[in-house]
């Protein structure tokens, strides 16, 4: 496959992609809008194309890129789902997708209302009494929830309480999102099943610690069994609890964090509620809370008035300011919307129901290939190991390559890092047990050549653009730029 050179290679010196109408108004010169010393001394270097040029070559890319509309994505922990398409119409919609977020609340009333309303949505599926839409990503929820704790500590001058505590199978952001928020970080060990050691637990907790944060389903695919006892120490010891809801693919319509004691917790709508968010965006990541939180949620908060419009109030004194410009991210909001909409009660529990029989089915057909760390039922996801081809000279890196030789997308690898040679699958609710199979077969494959014919591994990927990376010397003499 020819690799597709960059936009700037192929500049056509005097290629022009579209002429202007002329202009019929009165024109300004430049000079007098722009500052002398604000002005570009040097003409802006872009490239120079046909139409036809730009829109082949953005063409080809897109055949070079795998998404959610081309196969089975099994990333681990980042439910890469298909994203149906009436999500998208509704985004779409020139009442919503044209409006400004400048105007005054009193010409956004459709906007407000539907805002409102998803709130209230959320606030039923996860089982808290507030939710703010603000934080765009499940990271900065992360970050909102905790500094709602912290707010809420120092309201009750329990300023000693600095620390947060994580156990060792938790998401990379939630230890990074309690540092920047001024904590202070213990972690705790996992069990040998692979669940919060409440021993490790009972020894970490003090007068100091503000919180704890767990995931649950964990990301090794397990339930914390032990959720509700998790809870009560930490609050016993004056704590407060997050769930960090990054797999509530995995409870929707069946099990509530609030009703497991939780807190506060984050939804990533990208991920559970529909939205196209490979490379990087967008996302959104609103945060619900039990009522001694919600003082302290991000301004402005929608409300609604005694003649029924909505307004925007400000007036929170003990709010914690706020966390991203205006309302977050629009256009997920309303994907997020439409999905709870179109599915319902029933259907949300439907996608729990099958994305935890997709993954248990995997499961099943793999654990005579590759290694299972914890053994027995998963939830929505699960982890495999790739010790054993490891002794026969194949790491999981080397299976994940081989897997896009294969056509298809690897899982996520070496990820948790309590798990030795980790590879994390998480197949979703949407896909058939034709793509699972498919997949499945690819497994069995790979592990297959991992005995007979490890040199096919080692050396892939043969078909992609591009072969293996030295990914050491990459980090060390980054190339940002192109010399042309």
């Amino acid at each position: 496959m020819l690799e597709e050179p960059l936009v700037f290679a192929r500049s056509n010196p005097g290629a022009v992609a579209c002429r202007l109408p002329q202009c019929d108004v009165p024109e300004s010169p430049v000079d007098s809008l722009i500052p002398p010393e604000q002005q570009r001394q040097s003409r802006l270097a872009l490239p120079e194309l046909y139409e036809w040029d730009v829109v082949r070559h953005y063409t080809r890319l897109s055949h070079q890129s795998y998404g959610v509309d081309v196969g089975i994505y099994p990333l681990g922990s980042c439910t890469m789902k298909y994203n149906p398409r009436i999500n998208e119409d509704m985004a779409r919609l020139p009442g919503l997708a044209e409006i400004h977020p400048a105007q005054p609340a009193q010409q956004l009333q459709g906007a407000l209302r539907l805002m409102l309303e998803l709130e209230r949505a959320l606030c039923a599926i996860g089982g808290m009494d507030a939710v703010t839409l603000q934080p765009p990503a499940g990271a900065q929820g992360e970050f909102t929830a905790l500094a709602c704790f912290r707010a809420f500590h120092r309201d009750r001058g329990q300023t000693q309480r600095t620390r947060i505590i994580v156990p060792d199978s938790s998401h990379g952001t939630n230890p990074a999102s309690a540092a920047r928020c001024g904590f202070t970080i213990t972690q705790i060990a996992s069990t040998a099943e692979g669940r919060t050691d409440l021993d490790a637990l009972d020894r970490a907790l003090g007068d100091d610690v503000a919180g704890f944060m767990l995931t649950n389903p964990n990301t090794l695919g397990l339930f914390e069994s032990g959720v509700a006892r998790i809870c009560e120490m930490v609050h016993t010891a004056g704590g407060l609890v997050y769930c960090d809801g990054a797999n509530m693919n995995a409870l929707l319509g069946v099990a509530r964090p609030g009703d497991m004691g939780f807190d506060a917790m984050h939804f990533n709508l990208h991920k559970t509620f529909s939205t196209p968010h490979g490379g990087g965006g967008p996302g959104a990541g609103p945060i619900g809370v039990k009522r001694h939180l919600e003082p302290y949620l991000p301004v402005p908060r929608i409300v609604e008035k005694p003649d029924g419009t909505l307004g925007l109030d400000e007036d929170r004194p003990k709010s914690i300011g706020r966390v991203h410009s205006f309302f977050g991210n629009f256009g997920v909001l309303v994907r997020g919307y439409a999905y709870i909409l179109s599915h319902g009660p029933e259907g949300l529990a439907e996608v729990t129901r099958r994305a935890v029989l997709n993954a248990n089915y995997m499961r099943h057909r793999l654990e005579g290939a590759y290694e299972i760390p914890h053994p027995g039922p998963c939830m929505h996801e699960f982890v495999l190991s790739a010790d054993r081809q490891k002794a026969q000279g194949c790491k999981a890196l080397d299976i994940a390559k081989r897997l896009i030789d294969l056509g298809l997308h690897p899982p996520s690898v070496y990820f948790p890092l309590i798990v030795s040679e980790a590879m994390m699958i998480e197949p979703t609710e949407t896909e058939t047990k034709r793509a699972l199979d498919h997949l499945i077969e690819a497994f069995l494959q790979v592990a297959r050549e991992c005995e007979d014919t490890p040199d096919v591994v080692l050396h892939a990927p043969t078909q992609a653009i591009r072969s293996r990376l030295d990914e050491v010397r990459a980090a060390r003499e980054m190339v940002l730029r192109e010399e042309l």
